[in-house]
């Protein structure tokens, strides 16, 4: 099958890429991830997160069957491998279940266009294949053994390659998150946005899921992640934003315009600010120029 034209690539190295096995890793993991692994098959991928009691978030990850054996790939962008790895095993007592970092063995590849997953799926892939977050265009990662770049980017060839400011940019566009950098352990998933790709509502107990009913019964959260644009080069983040000299929020991502000034980024924001969102300054007693898009 042949690559679908206008494919874009990124080689990344994971943050993260644990392998949680045992008899109870099925069990264990469904009572620790915000989403519902059951009935998940060998290649199928779901995103999720890693909460502490309070409902803050402490790490993000992909989870991936792996093949013929009672096992899964825990595997992430940003959240580091000890960080979810000392998340798994605080809480392993009697159960029979293992985690391994390999993330050093193991690199992957982001495929962004259309057409791209019907491709994967077209012939048997060397290591795993899931559908990725990197943009609003339909995304998917393929992770292998290091070893086995040179064989996968002669597979891709004809695709262009992007730049770690290009995906940034692809990114902030799409308002997703960047964990921890984004929404980490001062926040709740659902002030980054992420209840309905991260949380399940369905699956029963996991840690912190008390904190999420209750939100959800509730309705609203005090802070939320919005997408922002302001004129000049891209702040060192993260920085206060001020509302008519007083705290409004934090400017938590900015990446530089592509061809224009200015910057966009993504920020976490009071909800009770004036709407229409009022500009915003990058401190106390500067002249607002920050800008709310959505």
């Amino acid at each position: 099958m042949i690559l679908p034209q206008k494919t874009r690539f990124y080689p990344w190295k994971p943050a993260a890429w644990l392998k949680v096995s045992g008899e109870d890793a099925p069990g264990f993991l469904q009572g620790q991830f915000t989403n519902d692994i059951r009935n998940m098959l060998p290649g199928n991928g779901l995103y999720g997160l890693w909460l502490n009691q309070k409902g803050k978030v402490l790490a993000d990850s992909f989870v991936v069957p792996t093949a013929g054996e009672r096992g899964f790939w825990v595997g992430s962008y940003f959240s580091t491998a000890v960080a979810i790895r000392e998340r798994l095993e605080a809480y392993i007592v009697a159960d029979d279940v293992s985690v391994e970092d390999e993330s050093e063995g193991w690199m992957g590849v982001s495929l962004l266009g259309d057409g791209i997953g019907e491709w994967l799926a077209g012939e048997p892939r060397e290591g795993v294949c899931f559908r990725g977050r990197r943009s609003s265009q339909e995304s998917w990662e393929w992770v292998f053994p290091g070893s086995l770049w040179k064989t996968v980017r002669a597979g891709i060839e004809g695709a262009r390659e992007v730049d770690t400011l290009e995906l940034e940019r692809l990114r902030v566009e799409a308002l997703i998150p960047s964990i921890p950098a984004d929404i980490g352990p001062g926040d709740l998933p659902n002030e980054g946005r992420l209840e309905a790709d991260a949380i399940s509502s369905t699956k029963g107990c996991y840690l912190g899921q008390e904190v999420m009913a209750r939100i959800k019964s509730r309705g609203v959260v005090r802070r939320q992640l919005f997408r922002v644009a302001g004129p000049g080069a891209a702040p060192p983040v993260p920085t206060a934003l001020w509302h008519a000299g007083a705290l409004a929020g934090q400017l938590r991502s900015a990446v530089p315009n592509a061809g224009t000034e200015g910057f966009t980024g993504l920020a976490i924001l009071q909800t009770r600010l004036p709407k229409p969102f009022p500009e915003l300054a990058l401190s106390a007693g500067a002249r607002p120029a920050v800008r709310v898009l959505a």
